[in-house]
């Protein structure tokens, strides 16, 4: 494999797509950046052999240095919706500076990229970043990702607020989602990275093969939970007072209604799914990981 560095790497997805990667090449072929060279992952990183560069996605200077000698870099969004589109364009240009030959991203799907939309304080900044790369002279490859799976949890609560309430309470009517675990998609990543020459300067629609709705979440769940769980999807307004009276700060209130928006306008409901071809397989079920999750 090319001499690949992974951004973001102490997150979540990073750290699935670096054992992903670990199980397929020699470490000394990924490098991670990282801010903090205390974090315990960052530890263990290092004493598996991997290469280890510090920066962040604010110091242009420091990146560029972190780049040297990388082929490769997979870009993974960061979580500042203000800021990112900047910190995106600073990896681009860092990249381009070092002589780094692909850049991968992780962006969204999306159907709607009007201004009006309810998503468009995440999209606008995915479809910038893109025509970034695409503008930027470097080989490319954009992972269009679905909803993680592990949203769901997230968006409704643990088991033991479920078996409390009974009750799943979003505004997303009757849409649905092609969820994908983050686990999928970081195998299917690596995938790719192992032979980026059959990727270059394509964009892949990453979705889930199957389309749920919360409603069909909620009877999933009653049959996981051994309990009725009912499934109500009130206005918007009526959803976020609700929240906000419960106590969830402004930001989370907003976020909720935002994606929960989304998802009823059908943001993420797709049909076409490329993943299933990079992953030889089709993506774990919902009824799978809400098991593994609330059993």
């Amino acid at each position: 494999m090319k001499k690949t560095l992974i951004t973001g790497a102490t997150g979540s997805l990073g750290q699935l797509l670096v054992n992903a990667l670990k199980s397929k090449t020699d470490a000394s072929n990924i490098a991670v950046l990282v801010r903090d060279t205390e974090k315990d992952i960052v530890q263990e990183y290092q004493s598996h052999g991997l290469d280890i560069r510090v920066s962040d996605y604010e110091n242009t200077d420091k990146l560029k240095t972190a780049f040297e000698g990388i082929e490769q870099v997979f870009l993974i969004s960061g979580n500042d919706l203000g800021a990112r589109l900047q910190q995106h364009k600073n990896v681009i240009e860092a990249a381009k500076t070092a002589n780094v030959k692909h850049i991968f991203y992780t962006s969204s799907v999306r159907k709607t990229e009007s201004k009006d939309a309810p998503l468009d304080p995440v999209i606008s900044g995915h479809a910038q970043t893109e025509e970034a790369i695409i503008k930027s002279g470097l080989d490319y490859t954009i992972l269009r990702h679905n909803l993680y799976s592990e949203v769901v949890p997230m968006f409704i609560g643990d088991k033991e607020q479920l078996l409390k309430t009974k009750t799943i309470y979003l505004p997303t009517e009757n849409g649905k989602v092609t969820f994908v675990p983050r686990k999928d998609f970081a195998e299917a990543e690596a995938n790719i990275l192992i032979a980026p020459e059959d990727h270059q300067n394509k964009i892949y629609e990453l979705n889930g093969s199957e389309q749920v709705s919360f409603e069909e979440i909620s009877e999933i769940l009653s049959a996981i939970l051994e309990e009725k769980i009912t499934y109500v999807s009130p206005k918007v307004d009526e959803f976020e007072s609700q929240m906000k009276a419960a106590g969830l700060p402004n930001e989370i209130v907003g976020m909720l209604s935002m994606f929960s928006q989304g998802i009823a306008n059908g943001e993420f409901n797709f049909e076409k799914t490329d993943i299933e071809k990079v992953l030889g397989r089709k993506t774990q079920t919902v009824k799978a990981f809400l098991g593994e999750v609330y059993a």
